[in-house]
């Protein structure tokens, strides 16, 4: 590919993990609207699977893409995953019933899962060495990812006001079709390894990992109690069905993720690290959100814009730390900077209460961006940069897939503090009593409230400073780029 190609081809990845990211936010403001027309009865009981189905299906999947990745080509599957995603969303648009769009979420999160996972894939084939080692594409898709979590639910807010929530689903189609013909024209990438066996048992075996898990942490606390015996049980299936899976990875010729990749440092902390950072970044983004509704009183818009100094901060520290990186410096450096300035931001916004001011916020979230930007992105050139060329898909794949669970295990982490915290002030007083409360007593309830979000966000602190020890473990020497043996066996040989 040339030059110009190659960058072109680098523009329709970033729409791609575009696509991916505002599908997986922008859904989250046309709930309300959502269960009014299609079952305004019972539609909230079931407007958790509305969620809960994408990211299972998604999730699920990861490992499995991965591996097709590295034994088909990185090409033919995210062609097949982009269109999968484009049939989902045009059935979701279409759906007369919440069971009908349920499933045809679970449908659009089986193409989900390959969006941004396998496009960073492409765009590390689709770098040079140089370009790799500067982390070039990785910065840069960290930061379009990062961007979108933070203004999609401004955008499916807009889109719902205005247009109707169908079309949260219907924008998908333009920008969906954009990216197939482009990257069936544009990107040309190397030949794959083979096509040798496909362990499709130890595929199954994480897919049932990553479903017990998932809906451990969206049933446990809510839907039943967490020493439930539905709860029990799905928590022991789960942890067999991970036992299993360690070992069917042990022993499988062609095993969907190899253990071996866990004996690279770079790698082993890598996906520690982002599986934290996951954690991280729900007890941060989503709990703003909610801190900014409830204790503050804004409108579910007005509170999306306060996001925008948390996403300036994202842009303009990763544009830095890309251009930095293509200088030279240490990938560590970054990640330890960033684990620190996220704690610190974290940390600011757990000690504020209902007297700070709204543009302490905003600072506090600039500051949290600011950390965001430097750790998110990073992670998957620190891992590409040290994985074998041949195993390059299940190493990127990995970091999306321990990201996500992650946030699922955040998701109930946090919920469960935040719920021990709310009632440590407000004995037998559930959380949702504060819609119909008025008064003193709502005051109070509101009191509790903040301090109970505050909570979350030291908590959230306490994680990133997790994610700040092990970036200081990372080794200090950057590895070599995949594929610079490669290169300058060429260039000694010319």
């Amino acid at each position: 590919m040339t030059p110009a190609r190659r960058n072109l081809g680098m523009l329709i990845c970033l729409v791609t993990i575009v696509l991916a990211v505002l599908d997986m936010n922008i859904v989250s403001a046309a709930t309300v609207p959502i269960v009014r027309d299609l079952d305004p009865v019972h539609g909230v009981d079931r407007l958790p699977w509305l969620v809960s189905s994408f990211a299972l299906a998604a999730t699920a999947l990861l490992p499995l893409y991965g591996k097709l990745c590295d034994l088909y080509g990185a090409k033919r599957v995210l062609l097949g995953a982009v269109g999968t995603f484009l049939l989902g969303s045009a059935l979701c648009g279409a759906a007369q019933s919440m069971t009908e769009l349920i499933a045809f979420r679970a449908l659009q999160g089986v193409g989900g899962g390959g969006l941004m996972s396998v496009t960073m894939v492409v765009i590390a084939h689709l770098k040079d060495p140089a370009e790799r080692s500067a982390g070039k594409g990785g910065a840069m898709g960290g930061i379009v990812g990062g961007l979108g979590m933070a203004v999609g639910p401004l955008v499916g807010a807009l889109f719902t006001d205005h247009l109707g929530w169908r079309w949260v689903f219907y924008v998908n189609l333009p920008l969906g079709l954009l990216v197939l013909v482009g990257a069936a024209l544009v990107i040309k990438l190397p030949p794959a390894a083979g096509r040798r066996g496909l362990d499709f048992a130890g595929a199954a075996l994480a897919a049932a990992f990553a479903t017990g898990l998932l809906l451990v942490t969206e049933w446990g606390g809510k839907d039943y109690a967490w020493t439930s015996p539905q709860i029990l049980g799905l928590a022991a299936a789960t942890l067999a069905a991970l036992g299993l899976f360690l070992w069917r990875q042990a022993t499988a010729a062609e095993p969907v993720l190899p253990l071996s990749l866990f004996r690279i440092p770079e790698v082993r902390l890598g996906f520690a690290i982002q599986g934290l950072l996951g954690m991280g970044m729900t007890g941060s983004i989503v709990y703003v959100m909610l801190y900014l509704q409830i204790a503050r009183g804004i409108a579910p818009t007005s509170a999306s814009l306060y996001l925008i100094p948390m996403a300036a901060g994202m842009t303009a520290v990763g544009v830095l730390v890309g251009r930095l990186a293509a200088r030279g410096h240490a990938h560590r450096t970054f990640l330890v900077v960033g684990g620190g300035c996220a704690t610190l931001a974290l940390v600011l916004l757990g000690l504020s209460g209902p007297a700070t001011g709204l543009w302490a916020v905003c600072a506090e979230l600039a500051l949290l961006g600011c950390g965001l930007g430097q750790l998110v992105g990073q992670l998957i050139t620190v891992v590409q940069e040290a994985a074998p060329r041949h195993q390059l898909g299940v190493a990127t794949t990995g970091i999306r897939f321990f990201q996500t669970l992650g946030s699922a295990l955040g998701a109930a982490l946090f919920g469960t503090v935040l719920a021990r915290a709310f009632a440590a002030g407000e004995p037998g007083r559930p959380l949702g009593s504060l819609r119909t409360l008025t008064g003193a007593a709502r005051e109070h309830a509101l009191r509790s409230f903040t301090d109970a979000v505050d909570v979350v966000f030291l908590s959230a602190g306490g994680v990133m400073a997790l994610v700040l020890v092990l970036a200081l473990r990372l080794p200090a020497a950057e590895p070599e780029p995949v594929g610079a043996a490669e290169a300058a066996e060429q260039a000694l040989a010319a």
